[in-house]
């Protein structure tokens, strides 16, 4: 019905049951339940278009400013939300900061109370909500679980709740935004690295969640120890903050603005070889049409993607053509729009996205 509505705009009970073929009496439930919750709205009438007599017959379309679903991006360093209408755009958006290593209730509570003043300050109605998508930093919350996630926003909120990787979900929001490219291979070089697959159109998780860990293979077995415990993992050497000392610099601005001196340019070129040997390899093995490279870094230094995409080059196999490779399109809110995307795909029509679990209002 909303998908009618979406397509059509205003239209009466007997239009929507004529083009939806459902019942009087399923039909009186469903725009019953969405106009209590605020999707839908009376407009108008049609008594300007109706001939003879009766009753006008009410049109009803959806609320503008209703939100129907909602992203949120629990990262190492603040919270960030996005609201989406049931034309899939964005009519809300924030961000909350707090301190690096802050603990996990802090952050999940960060994420809960940025919702509920978004919805506040900006006038969107929550209460139409059809799925939540929840994008946590790490494969699990630092700290929680994912019923700690659960648990928190199925109790303010009667929707659907979804959670996955944050990392995974901004692979999601770049490849949806892609025509002709439904095998994507997405990573993201921040405070850490993680990445992202999406084969067919659909995000790929693996057995035990952790799919598309790029920043923990190993690219020198002699390099420094990762947090993850392990030697010379791709994020000791193109992540954040290695690159920023190996480079002499205190943050991403002086990066950018000293990117061609000789010591700064030697420590961005070598995370540009490693990332590339890194996603070559993972190319080969999966044959990508595109790989999307992301994050604060890239950002400030572009030629890494450069870099990188030269490596790749190289290390493939000269059979068929290699992957499309370019810098990410999306900025810091790319996880809470591929929440929202993940959102989307839990439609019957492409079921075999991993479940929701189904909200409770306490």
């Amino acid at each position: 019905m909303l998908a009618i509505l979406r397509e059509r705009g205003g239209l009466s009970r007997a239009q929507i049951a004529a083009r939806s073929g459902l019942s009087r009496t399923t039909l009186s439930e469903i725009t019953g339940d969405l106009l209590a919750r605020g999707a839908i709205v009376v407009v108008n009438t049609d008594a300007r278009d109706r001939a003879g007599s009766g009753r006008p017959a009410e049109l009803l379309a959806l609320d503008p400013r209703s939100g129907q679903f909602l992203g949120v991006d629990l990262g190492h360093t603040r919270a960030r939300v996005a609201v989406a209408d049931a034309t899939h755009e964005i009519i809300a958006s924030g961000v909350d900061e707090y301190p690096p290593g802050s603990s996990w209730p802090r952050r999940l509570t960060a994420g809960v109370d940025l919702v509920d003043r978004i919805a506040s300050e900006q006038g969107i109605n929550l209460a139409a909500l059809q799925g939540i998508g929840v994008g946590v930093a790490g494969p699990y919350p630092a700290g929680g679980s994912r019923q700690d996630v659960l648990a928190a926003f199925a109790e303010r909120f009667a929707a659907p709740v979804l959670v996955d990787n944050n990392t995974r979900f901004a692979a999601l929001a770049e490849a949806s935004g892609e025509t002709e490219a439904g095998d994507v291979l997405y990573v993201r070089l921040a405070d850490g690295i993680g990445g992202g697959l999406v084969v067919g159109g659909r995000l790929v998780s693996g057995a035990g969640g952790a799919a598309g860990e790029f920043g923990h293979v190993k690219v020198d077995p002699s390099g420094g120890i990762c947090r993850c415990g392990k030697r010379g993992c791709l994020e000791t050497v193109a992540a954040v903050r290695p690159v920023l000392a190996a480079a002499g610099v205190d943050d991403l601005g002086e990066l950018a603005v000293r990117r061609d001196e000789p010591r700064v340019r030697a420590a961005t070129d070598r995370a540009a070889d490693a990332l590339g040997r890194v996603l070559a390899d993972a190319a080969l093995i999966l044959n990508p049409e595109l790989i999307v490279i992301g994050g604060p870094l890239p950002f400030a230094v572009p030629e890494i993607v450069a870099g990188a995409a030269a490596v790749i080059a190289t290390e493939m196999i000269p059979v068929g053509s290699g992957p499309l490779i370019r810098a990410a399109r999306l900025g810091d809110d790319d996880g809470a729009r591929g929440a929202i995307t993940a959102c989307f795909l839990q439609s019957p029509l492409l079921a075999d996205y991993p479940s929701a679990v189904p909200g409770s209002r306490s």
